[in-house]
């Protein structure tokens, strides 16, 4: 038997979990790492798992299973992972800290300097720049109004790239 090794799969849009039945109908080995989310809909609160890393199915393949992957009509591109190692270390890290209960979230890649627009709460919509961000959840937003700028801290979640 040859050794597994680690490729990503990404998927067409919000393909992720068709993909992990596919595969288990295959017979391939993959990892879609999920958390429980909730939203309010006309009052009924409706709960599901909601993928950490959308677009991203993590698969461990022999060498010839990849062609079986790439032949599934939810794959966009299958992507080999170099450092093997490392990339094992990491998923079974985020694998841990499910298991834990921990609240986790995908951490936006928004940084100082970029132009945002606030997606939710009392200022939706108002665009901005990042004048710099804190940990995973607050940035500092410059507004600028009249040629003034005016400081608001919004969480990064609330946010997204212009």
């Amino acid at each position: 038997m040859s050794e597994l090794l680690w490729f990503v799969a990404h998927t067409r849009p919000r393909c992720e979990k068709k993909l992990l039945e596919y595969c288990q109908r295959h017979q391939l080995s993959a990892t879609l790492p999920c958390a429980d989310s909730a939203h309010k809909y006309r009052g009924k609160t409706v709960s599901f798992s909601k993928p950490i890393f959308p677009g991203y199915v993590f698969l461990q393949l022999e060498p010839g299973q990849a062609q079986t992957v790439r032949q599934s009509q939810h794959v966009a591109n299958l992507l080999d992972v170099f450092d093997q190692a490392t990339f094992a270390e990491q998923l079974n890290a985020i694998l841990m800290a499910l298991k834990s209960d921990l609240e986790i979230r995908l951490a936006p890649a928004i940084d100082a300097g970029m132009h945002v627009r606030i997606k939710a709460g009392p200022l939706r919509g108002i665009e901005g720049w990042v004048e710099q961000r804190s940990g995973m959840a607050t940035v500092l937003l410059r507004l600028d109004f009249i040629g003034q700028a005016a400081a608001v801290k919004v969480d990064a979640d609330l946010l997204e790239l212009i």
